[in-house]
């Protein structure tokens, strides 16, 4: 398959970088939204982008998109994560949304999306919890029937944005007697209910990402049930599917990787430039190899989804591929630059700014989110390869 860029399509990249390139002048130091000023400047260009009709170019008229072709998007999201540019909310327009499209009424569909779609909210996602994470289908979060609604108690761990998010997609438990991959339902929720509580979890890097939500007879209305009821696994694992989609990967790597070449010409490590290595030059190419190869994945991916499919094992190996791409390219970077590595961005001796110690850091959950590598490479040998489960 041969992936070409018609006119219009090249001709949107290049409004896009230069655009971006304008925006980016005054991005603020803070690029972690640790900081009300970052959060603040996130929003700030969600809303820009929402104006243009780029946040959700892809998606039908009638729920706030353009009805452009699918790989204008992955344009999109190729510029932005190349050139770091914040104001995406990934959970509300890559995740609930066209798990919505698939497995929402029209009521839910009309509600939850046009506001994503003008950069109005953010969401967060509630999957994990403290007793499950790789096996999510044992998770133990009660939503018990009570009139209209659906009364929530529990308790969710690493939910990212949380602490920003206005909304949540959250699986529950709705039949405690069904087996486990059956009993449960899929139901979104407002962040700002009676009942809910929000706690940070500091990562390693020092970033606040990660939090922990609990409900306390949190009420949802049962018209927030998306699919049917017990039977909310399968929406879940349709989110997941597009989760692990996506051209962000490969397009942040190209950029760091193009960094790292920069930086390694024009340093020395034991007395001669760090390029000359031979051992850093094939680790670069075996690297440039994988970024291709993850590249070419995700628009296998988006080309699928422009067909309507929605990509299972393929979202899989993006995933396994993707992530491990960047701790492969983290590492490559500590092995560059030695122990001035370790240095973080506060310090002036930091090379590249501290960006490698902090991705070396940032990245060790990356393996593990969304489902692990384990489990994903057990989605690619049973579904795709159609090997016996172990």
């Amino acid at each position: 398959m041969e992936f070409t860029f018609s006119e219009a399509e090249e001709q949107f990249r290049k409004e896009l970088r230069e655009w971006i390139k304008n925006e980016l002048i005054n991005k603020p130091a803070d690029t972690g939204f640790n900081s009300e000023e970052s959060w603040q400047y996130n929003l700030d260009i969600r809303k820009k982008l929402a104006d243009k009709g780029w946040l959700t170019m892809a998606w039908p008229e009638e729920y706030g998109g353009q009805g452009a072709s699918h790989m204008m998007q992955v344009i999109f999201s190729e510029e932005m994560s190349y050139n770091g540019c914040p104001g995406r909310d990934v959970f509300g327009t890559k995740m609930m949304a066209p798990t919505v499209m698939i497995h929402g009424s029209e009521e839910q569909k009309k509600e939850f999306l046009p506001p994503v779609a003008r950069g109005e909210v953010q969401w967060c996602q509630g999957y994990s919890e403290p007793e499950s994470g790789s096996d999510l289908a044992s998770l133990q979060t009660r939503a018990v029937e009570d009139g209209d609604d659906f009364v929530v108690n529990g308790t969710k761990i690493w939910t990212s944005s949380a602490d920003r998010a206005d909304h949540i997609m959250l699986l529950t438990r709705t039949d405690p007697e069904a087996p486990k991959h059956r009993g449960i339902s899929f139901l979104l929720g407002d962040m700002s209910a009676p009942g809910i509580t929000v706690n940070p979890i500091i990562n390693m890097a020092g970033d606040h990402v990660f939090n922990m939500v609990t409900f306390e007879n949190v009420r949802i209305p049962k018209k927030n049930l998306v699919g049917e009821q017990n039977r909310g696994w399968y929406v879940g694992a349709t989110l997941l599917d597009f989760e692990r989609s996506g051209v962000d990967y490969p397009a942040e790597a190209k950029r760091t990787l193009e960094e790292l070449i920069d930086f390694g010409r024009n340093n020395y490590k034991n007395g001669r430039i760090i390029t000359d290595d031979p051992v850093t030059r094939n680790r670069i190419a075996d690297i440039s190899i994988e970024v291709e190869v993850c590249k070419l994945l995700s628009y296998n991916i988006a080309w699928m989804q422009s067909q309507g499919m929605v990509p299972n094992k393929e979202a899989s190996m993006g995933k396994v591929m993707g992530t491990e791409l960047q701790q492969h390219m983290s590492s490559l970077g500590m092995n560059m630059m030695g122990l001035h590595g370790q240095l973080a961005k506060d310090s002036k001796y930091a090379p590249l700014q501290g960006k490698i110690e902090h991705a070396h850091l940032s990245n060790v959950s990356q393996t593990i989110l969304a489902g692990t590598s384990e489990i994903n490479r057990n989605i690619i040998a049973t579904r795709g390869l159609g090997l016996p489960r172990g």
